[in-house]
């Protein structure tokens, strides 16, 4: 239940990210404004879900590998997204019970549901922060108070970076964000590219821009990998999510690419 407080800064008649997101993966905390903008993208670009879907097996992918083969304990999970099934809080501390995690996203319902669900095993610790990914210093000022930023920390940015259209803003974000934190941390990207159905896409995003909350951008596989300048790609690179480490599961290829490296 959304709290009357947040109630008031929710605009339900415009759709937003996390929303939409939620809607096509199943869920049901999201409004009108969120459904008509999917159903008017799932017109004529249906592998949509199938990308949202594949994008979440993605997470939970790389969230094991950092846990577990990694050794990871510390996540910074930045455009959390409203939560639903396998979170990386859920993820990493079935592996390590004792993993803290900090999530990060700025839309009032998903504070709430955060609030409410996100809740640590007792052996680590979850917390959220109310910010935008543009504020870094909020962001590692409040994140500092869960986790210890002197010790290696994996920082997640899922569907994310693509609301920050400015190139250079979106670099500059992240070389703050990998430059907060010690060698053997970890950098995982995911982001929209044209690489499967260039077609689709370009409308889409057309059409999210010109009634969306925020606007958002795609990047070419080669602008992606950029993010991870000076870091220790990790095998298979930067490709379609659907292929990263895919453990048998339905390989086809999703709009979103992504990539894992770790700071040397």
């Amino acid at each position: 239940m959304v709290a009357d407080d947040e109630i008031a800064k929710l605009d339900t008649t415009v759709a937003h990210s996390a929303r939409l997101w939620n809607y096509l993966l199943g869920g049901k905390d999201n409004f009108a404004a969120d459904r008509e903008a999917a159903e008017q993208v799932l017109a004529f670009m249906p592998e949509l879900v199938q990308s949202a879907r594949f994008n979440r097996q993605f997470l939970g992918r790389a969230v094991r590998h950092l846990a577990g083969e990694a050794k990871v304990r510390q996540f910074l999970d930045i455009g959390t997204g409203l939560p639903t099934a396998d979170n990386t809080h859920e993820v990493a501390q079935h592996t390590a019970p004792e993993s803290r995690v900090v999530y990060v996203d700025n839309d009032p319902m998903v504070l709430v549901h955060a609030r409410a669900l996100l809740t640590s095993r007792p052996e680590g610790a979850t917390d959220y922060i109310d910010a935008d990914i543009r504020d870094t210093a909020r962001i590692l000022a409040a994140a500092a108070e869960t986790l210890d930023l002197s010790q290696p920390v994996a920082i997640m940015l899922l569907g994310i970076l693509n609301f920050v259209v400015d190139d250079a803003e979106a670099q500059g974000i992240v070389r703050t964000l990998v430059d907060a934190v010690p060698s053997g941390s970890y950098l995982v990207i995911s982001h929209p590219t044209r690489e499967v159905n260039p077609e689709a896409v370009d409308r889409a995003v057309q059409m999210w821009n010109a009634g969306g909350a925020a606007p958002m951008a795609v990047r070419t596989p080669g602008e992606i990998e950029s993010y991870f300048d000076g870091l220790e790609l990790l095998t298979p690179g930067v490709l379609t999510v659907s292929h990263w480490r895919p453990d048998g599961n339905d390989e086809t290829p999703a709009s979103e690419f992504c990539g894992v490296a770790r700071k040397p």
